[in-house]
């Protein structure tokens, strides 16, 4: 049962000619999630000729296939009373209030501004745009990011937020927008019991109150109050179209497919375990090889061997025996390389030690001895004997942009976002974050590697998120497209880097507007030797001082703006996304 502690977030009515947003506010937004009432002013400027028809939503409709809730006997009405007490008396009121949140898991933090989650809207269509949508730009621009369902009554990180993707459809120079949570199990029982019921990985697992958190949640799925058999993930991480599906993921569980519908909105098909092939979860950037059409796939573990498996899948969605990579401790994978004939896999300095929480301490640990090392594995391999350890001084890299195989000396050249403090993201820091791209040369043949920073000192800015040309993923490519994290964490414009020489040409969002990852897609007809940098790169914008959100089309050759959608209301800074084309979504499965 929900009480006045566990509630949905709730908005607060203002007048229609009232402009505020979580951003200009003093404390995080609050709202209820609804699927009826966008957020949006329909009194467009007379300069505006299109006007968004809202697709209107019945409020007991769900937006996916529905999930049976449990039922509870009386026994287990009565034991979920009790430990929803137990929880709210000593855990929540006695153990977690002796000691004040670090920045990391302060929901103050974490979810103010225009991280604040909202709630879902319906499909919105024809929407005003400034400019015009390139021809080649038809399909749909999906982008995952975590916004969390209820009011966070402990600690929570960004990342532990409920899975929300964000879908702006295009067609013959027109767009509609829609976002709708993905169904985990994890929601659909929280939201069914209406209560926070699973623990948050980051934000709640500390000390001595994270071992109370993790021993309730076990006593509830003991006594059938919730069901953790399948899965308890949040889906809120990344994106990826393969095999006719688009498929929602974050590492703590197997991914979920999402179906595109033909009126723009988003319908939950369920959790995805590829016909029964995958029984663990899969890290959120996997890779599809562009040639073979094969996707490539990590999965960790943090309390059990083998800590590490590498895996694959046929073009038709077979996937291969699981390789067991040999580590000697649980090791935060959120990222590989691929290249034609190899997998490159990182073995870094931010690790797993459970026993942690007995000290009072947080699981997600900086081992300031380790040295990072890059582990190259033949693609199609059928173990591990073949890896080969090179290690890199000074080098934890969240995410890797590309990697490729340099025939004249040998080597494997590595793009990727070297940060430091390592764990900044996860422990509270005093010191500075930079995040400095970076190109790691493999040696295989000595055993030896080098890492340069690919920019000049006096051009040194702090660079995450982003891509290369996805046809090119696994080879040699020249240019990427990386958000400017500054001033960290929000991002202030994207950067176009010539890999080569080093240059950057920047686009700058302008005062007070921050956005997210940018997303690059190429023309169908580019030539790869003549244009790598053909096509457009879109990113959603939003301006902290009017509270509108719109989505950039900027042309990659010349970082000049194509076109501006208005968004029919505030999208969240949130994570990955993808662009499914038109093609592709005729032939969802």
């Amino acid at each position: 049962m929900a009480n006045s502690l566990h509630r949905p977030i709730q908005i607060p009515k203002m007048p229609r000619t009232t402009v505020r947003c979580a951003a200009t506010s003093s404390r995080p937004l609050k709202y209820r999630p609804s699927p009826t009432v966008p957020s949006y002013n329909t009194n467009p400027k007379p300069t505006q000729k299109a006007i968004p028809v809202i697709t209107p939503r019945p409020e007991t409709e769900s937006n996916s296939k529905p999930i049976s809730h449990l039922k509870w006997n009386p026994l287990q009405r009565i034991a979920a009373s009790a430990l929803d007490n137990f929880e709210d008396a000593v855990i929540a009121n006695f153990l977690e209030k002796q000691h004040p949140l670090p920045k990391t898991a302060d929901p103050s933090v974490q979810i103010s501004g225009n991280y604040a989650p909202v709630r879902e809207t319906p499909p919105h269509h024809n929407l005003p745009v400034s400019g015009r949508i390139p021809s080649v730009i038809n399909g749909v621009y999906v982008r995952n990011g975590a916004n969390p369902y209820f009011d966070p009554v402990a600690g929570h990180h960004l990342f532990d937020g409920d899975g929300m993707i964000h879908a702006v459809h295009f067609k013959n120079g027109k767009a509609s927008y829609a976002c709708r949570f993905t169904e985990t199990q994890r929601l659909v029982q929280e939201r069914s019991i209406g209560r926070p019921v699973f623990p948050k990985a980051i934000g709640e697992l500390h000390g001595h109150s994270g071992i109370a958190r993790l021993l309730l949640f076990f006593a509830r799925a003991a006594l059938g109050v919730i069901d953790a058999t399948h899965g308890i993930g949040v889906a809120n991480a990344g994106l990826i179209h393969f095999n006719g599906r688009l498929l929602a993921m974050s590492e703590d569980d197997l991914p979920y497919q999402v179906c595109l519908t033909e009126n723009g909105d988003l319908k939950t098909v369920g959790r995805y375990d590829f016909s029964g092939q995958l029984r663990s979860p899969m890290i959120a950037h996997p890779k599809v090889d562009p040639v073979t059409k094969e996707m490539f796939a990590l999965s960790y573990d943090v309390l059990k061997k083998p800590y590490l498996k590498y895996f694959y899948f046929t073009p038709n969605g077979e996937k291969s025996s699981d390789v067991e990579i040999p580590i000697d401790e649980p090791t935060m994978m959120h990222d590989f390389a691929i290249t034609e004939n190899f997998a490159i896999i990182p073995d870094q300095q931010v690790v797993f030690k459970m026993h942690e929480l007995l000290r009072g301490g947080s699981p997600v640990v900086y081992d300031k001895n380790k040295i990072a090392r890059f582990g190259i594995l033949p693609k199609y391999a059928k173990n591990a004997s073949g890896i080969k350890w090179i290690e890199v001084e000074n080098c934890f890299c969240f995410h890797l942009w590309n990697a490729w195989e340099d025939a004249s000396t040998g080597e494997i050249v590595v793009i990727g976002s070297c940060m430091s403090p390592p764990d900044s993201i996860f422990n509270e820091s005093d010191e500075h974050l930079n995040s400095v791209l970076s190109e790691i040369r493999l040696n295989p043949s000595t055993g030896k590697s080098i890492r340069n920073s690919i920019l000049a000192p006096s051009e040194q800015i702090n660079l995450e998120a982003g891509m290369v040309n996805k046809n090119l993923l696994g080879r040699k490519t020249r240019f990427a497209y990386l958000a400017i994290a500054e001033p960290w964490p929000k991002v202030s414009g994207f950067a176009k880097v010539d890999l080569f020489t080093g240059k950057v040409d920047k686009f700058i969002y302008g005062d007070n507007r921050y956005g997210g990852e940018p997303y690059f897609v190429p023309n169908d007809t580019c030539d790869m030797v003549k244009g790598e940098d053909e096509g457009y790169v879109l990113c959603h914008v939003h301006n902290e001082t009017t509270c509108e959100s719109e989505l950039l089309i900027i042309n990659a050759a010349n970082l000049r703006q194509e076109a501006s959608i208005k968004l029919p209301s505030r999208v969240p800074y949130g994570f990955h996304g993808t662009f499914v084309g038109s093609k592709d979504l005729q032939g969802q499965s």
